[in-house]
């Protein structure tokens, strides 16, 4: 069997919108009521608003405003996630191409969102101070890159050590490597004294939620989409492919 290029992108973009669906009904009822909170304590803390309304409304920003951003940030993850896919396709021990669209997922996951989330939290509405956005973002990104490239080292590490005990070292390594690297960059304490802890810790939690609907939805939406594939050629007893195309 040959999985064309273009073929595994169309299911990656297919998964990722679904992803993004499912993950916006996650942020919509898990997600909004701390973010809620979080903007009543913040109106509380700076007295009346300004005269001026915002240019979008909040009522616009947790309905169509949240759909378009889920289910567009969906799309792409699952675009990407297609291209991660083709690069670790025979790579990754012996799995098929259904374990490693699952393994993927699993892996891009903790990379992309666990290790940066657990260097650098997201904040509700009234947490952090305007002036050091640019720098938390920075290094949230900054983060994220590292985390991916930490990854894939050590997916060629398990490959030339080879076997569970290969797979086993380079994992360890990659948990010590994100660690050292998480203790060397700056770090920001700037929750207010007095922000309640349950709401915060209820949006950080939604926010880990939400990705992992996502990542689990891509992989195993994928996983099926491939299966389908994989049962119109198991009769032929053709060998797995990936061709550009």
């Amino acid at each position: 069997m040959t999985l064309h290029m273009r073929t595994v992108l169309v299911w990656g973009l297919l998964a990722g919108l679904l992803g993004g669906l499912l993950a916006l009904g996650f942020a919509s009822v898990f997600g909004e009521p701390p973010v809620e909170v979080a903007i009543s304590l913040e109106e509380q803390e700076h007295g009346a608003q300004p005269e001026e309304a915002p240019p979008v409304g909040r009522g616009v920003q947790r309905t169509v405003g949240l759909a378009i951003a889920t289910c567009a940030f969906g799309v792409a993850v699952g675009g990407l996630f297609a291209l991660a896919f083709a690069f670790a396709y025979g790579r990754i021990g012996r799995l098929g191409p259904r374990g490693t669209a699952l393994v993927t997922a699993a892996i891009a996951f903790v990379a992309v969102a666990l290790v940066p989330f657990l260097t650098y939290p997201p904040n509700p509405p009234g947490v952090g101070r305007e002036e050091t956005i640019g720098d938390r973002t920075a290094l949230y990104f900054a983060m994220v890159a590292i985390s991916v490239l930490l990854a894939v080292a050590a997916i060629y590490g398990s490959r030339r050590l080879g076997g569970w005990l290969g797979a086993v070292a380079s994992a360890v390594g990659y948990v010590v490597a994100v660690a050292v690297a998480a203790a060397l960059l700056p770090h920001f304490d700037e929750v207010p004294a007095g922000f309640p802890a349950q709401v915060l810790w209820e949006f950080r939690l939604a926010s880990l939620g939400t990705q992992a609907v996502l990542w689990a939805t891509i992989g195993v939406g994928f996983a099926v989409l491939l299966d389908r594939e994989v049962r119109r050629f198991t009769e032929r007893g053709t060998g797995a492919g990936l061709a550009a195309g």
